[in-house]
């Protein structure tokens, strides 16, 4: 019998100042590149890597990359309410995001069948 649960990719990687966050957005593309459900959690910081301006990014244009591949895929983002910026250059893509509390973000975790944590 095949497990349906997803795999849950948390980020919670400042990317403006780490690498590990746009390589957390590879893997996960890698992942559903492979047909397995994957659930995106951004939090904290991790928030980030839907800002505008990606030049302010490490890997700027990498991310930008990824966040477009998973757009055409219909992939959201689950992100932390309490973490999504003010400003209305944050997704300014229209990404689509499932705000989440962070009990909501633990429930994902704890139904998932995988979970990578950068």
């Amino acid at each position: 019998m095949v497990d349906s649960s997803p795999v849950v990719l948390v980020i919670s990687t400042d990317p403006r100042a780490s690498h590990r966050a746009n390589e957390a957005m590879r893997i996960g593309l890698g992942i559903v590149a492979g047909e397995n459900a994957v659930t995106f959690v951004l939090l904290g910081p991790g928030t980030h890597l839907l800002d505008e301006d990606t030049d302010e990014l490490v890997d700027g244009d990498d991310i930008a990359r990824f966040r477009a591949n998973l757009k055409a895929l219909g992939v959201p983002f689950h992100v932390d309410a309490d973490a999504i910026p003010a400003h209305a250059t944050w997704n300014a893509d229209a990404h689509p995001v499932v705000p989440v509390s962070r009990d909501e973000a633990a429930g994902l975790v704890r139904s998932a069948r995988r979970v990578l944590v950068f």
